[in-house]
């Protein structure tokens, strides 16, 4: 049985609207921070009723869990995509944090007080952790096929948590206003910061024991 045409085009209003939604909501996230982006502000930025908010998430924390999903499906695209060397990948991976610090810096303080303090919403919890499962499935494959190429003796699971931590906390120095003030050319910097992260396994020597 088909269904109706009517039917169809009020889902794609629907799906249309949701996306407006969430864009919209990561701008004014991003421009106000958590405090400032209160649904009232939402609902008075789209002209939509508050209540027409409510079809599309319960609350601002699932809001907020929403937005990280969506990340996370895009970054899983990104590896998913055609096939490309890691080196290109890990590129792509830490231009996509350096070139919007604030997001990364937020998505990853909202997701640790939701974790510790959130109710309710553990369903949308398993879904961020499946998709980064995927992903991380895809990047270790990857990541040990160029250690081994490249005859690097560095473990897989340093590698990749070495790269975690050097973009999170570059992601950091990027977004603080304090640093700022100081970093002069940030292209540079951002580019810095990707040829460290792929010189490592060639200058990585293991730690042997002295006798």
């Amino acid at each position: 049985m088909k269904t109706p045409a009517s039917q169809i085009e009020r889902q794609n209003h629907f799906k249309a609207r949701e996306q407006l939604i969430f864009q919209t909501a990561e701008k004014l996230l991003m421009e106000n921070g958590e405090v400032g982006m209160t649904l009232d502000v939402l609902a008075s930025e789209l002209e939509l009723a508050k209540g027409t908010l409510y079809k599309h998430f319960q609350s601002k924390d699932e809001l907020y869990l929403l937005l990280i999903l969506r990340n996370e499906q895009m970054l899983l695209e990104m590896v998913s995509s055609a096939k490309k060397s890691f080196p290109e990948d890990l590129r792509i991976f830490m231009l996509h944090h350096l070139y919007h610090p604030q997001r990364t810096v937020l998505f990853h303080q909202i997701e640790e007080h939701l974790s510790m303090s959130c109710h309710g919403l553990q369903s949308l919890f398993n879904q961020i952790y499946a998709l980064r499962k995927q992903r991380l499935r895809i990047i270790v494959q990857a990541a040990e096929q160029y250690l081994t190429a490249i005859k690097s003796p560095m473990t897989v699971r340093d590698y990749l948590a070495t790269i975690w931590s050097l973009t999170q906390g570059a992601a950091s120095m990027l977004n603080s206003s304090f640093y700022q003030r100081f970093l002069g050319s940030r292209e540079t910097l951002r580019h810095a910061y990707i040829q460290q992260a792929l010189a490592l396994p060639h200058l990585f020597y293991p730690i042997t024991e002295s006798k």
